[in-house]
């Protein structure tokens, strides 16, 4: 039998067989990498306004015909992204912090009328205003007519750094300022938004959940794209050979040209501490830089306890801000079993959305990606249109409906962990409620 189907195939015209290849690639395509979308959001206010309002969400992704693999996608998108996408002009400020350090702020207002909400964008890992992916989220926001302001990290964007201090996944410091910065800067009727891209998810996701209180304050709607949910899943899966590990020694490279840009204000300081500055510059892998250098100098005792203080899975109960989040199933940076669907589906103000492939912000479609009107950027700008221009109060209306689920679960979860401090708490309700009616 076996012998038969050898002598068939072996005679069979190279055309034919060509032609039979293509036949079982497009069957392939059709069936398993062009899918819908799977939304993990609990069944509420927010999912039913998503599905409603967001049109993409609804649609099937149909990533480029020739360009399915995770790995591909990225490197792909960037290098399209690098090529065709123009230098943005942005309006460049310098915010100074309180400790002395200095962040660059880079502003795009083209176009945008005095009342234009706004969106705050926080670039990943060694990324800066004029990265590819950014540029591509600046324009598709430019073309909304929504104003945009890029966050760029200490001892990026050309800027020097002013104390020693870089920055890291875990910690929120700077951001807390800079939103406070952006939001007094901005004309009072103008809606803030904020988004984060990779390390710039996680950082806004750890802003979003420690403080919540503050950020619903000043953020109408966020967005985080291709975030490292479990950053330790995530270095494990970075570290993977062959081409996983050769992304991330690209991206420990970044890191150590950051470093290595800065070295005068890190050699002195350094010079008789366990930090050894060379050593570090030698690093290939993150976790080897993060170990070596971010985790000491943000004060950790082990490399695994700033991942585990970065790590989002356990904050999302936290968020009050509605939050929309873009992952897709074959990122090389972070597996599909580390997207917390589970955890997502309970809460009330978080949504993510998860795409069969697309790969690290890379997202391409298309038989010949356009760098105008991508996935990543049309749901970027769907969602953000709707949030913070807000036409109808529809969006409003549903963050309230929200906000009053999150406070009646966080109301339930008080009482079942201490009904003493739950009691108290009502006490003080009530209080309040008669110093307002007097």
């Amino acid at each position: 039998m076996f012998y038969s189907m050898y002598a068939y195939l072996s005679n069979l015209p190279r055309l034919h067989v060509l032609g039979m290849a293509v036949v079982a690639y497009v069957v392939y395509y059709l069936i398993q990498v062009v899918k819908r979308p799977i939304i993990a959001c609990s069944d509420g206010p927010f999912k039913q306004y998503l599905i409603r309002k967001v049109p993409t969400l609804e649609n099937k992704y149909w990533p480029t015909f020739w360009c399915v693999e995770s790995r591909a996608q990225t490197v792909l998108a960037s290098l399209l992204r690098s090529k065709s996408l123009p230098r943005v002009n942005y309006r460049r400020e310098i915010l100074s912090l309180k400790d002395g350090g200095e962040v660059a702020l880079d502003w795009m207002e083209e176009g945008c009328d005095s009342s234009a909400p706004c969106i705050l964008i926080l670039p990943g890992l060694t990324g800066e205003s004029q990265a590819e992916y950014i540029k591509c989220l600046v324009f598709a926001a430019q073309q909304a007519g929504m104003r945009v302001v890029v966050f760029n990290n200490r001892g990026l964007g050309g800027i020097e750094l002013k104390t020693p201090r870089l920055y890291c996944a875990a910690n929120c410091e700077d951001l807390c300022e800079v939103v406070q910065h952006v939001r007094r800067t901005l004309p009072e009727k103008c809606k803030l938004g904020a988004t984060g891209i990779s390390m710039g998810g996680l950082i806004l996701g750890n802003y979003l959940a420690r403080k919540s209180d503050e950020a619903r304050s000043f953020l109408s709607a966020a967005k985080i794209i291709s975030v490292p949910w479990d950053v330790h899943k995530g270095s494990a899966s970075i570290e993977k050979p062959v081409i996983n590990s050769l992304l991330g020694r690209h991206l420990a490279g970044s890191l150590c040209r950051t470093l290595r840009n800065h070295l005068d204000i890190y050699r002195d300081i350094y010079q008789d501490s366990d930090i050894d500055i060379q050593r570090i510059l030698r690093c290939k892998t993150i976790k080897e830089f993060d170990e070596l250098f971010t985790a000491k100098q943000f004060g950790y005792a082990h490399v695994n306890d700033y991942y585990s203080d970065a790590t989002l899975h356990n904050k999302l109960d936290h968020i009050s801000v509605p939050l929309l989040c873009l992952s897709a199933a074959d990122d090389p940076f972070q597996p599909l079993d580390a997207i917390p669907i589970k955890a997502a589906n309970q809460c009330t103000h978080v949504a993510i959305v998860i795409t069969a492939r697309g790969g690290h912000i890379g997202f391409l479609e298309g038989w010949w990606p356009s760098t105008k009107d991508q996935y990543m950027g049309r749901l970027f700008t769907e969602y953000f249109t709707k949030a913070l221009f807000d036409e109808d109060g529809e969006f409003q209306h549903t963050a309230n409906k929200m906000h009053e689920r999150f406070l009646a679960k966080q109301t339930v979860a008080l009482a079942s962990s201490s009904p003493v401090l739950f009691a108290k708490k009502i006490d003080a309700d009530q209080l309040d409620h008669k110093v307002k009616l007097m």
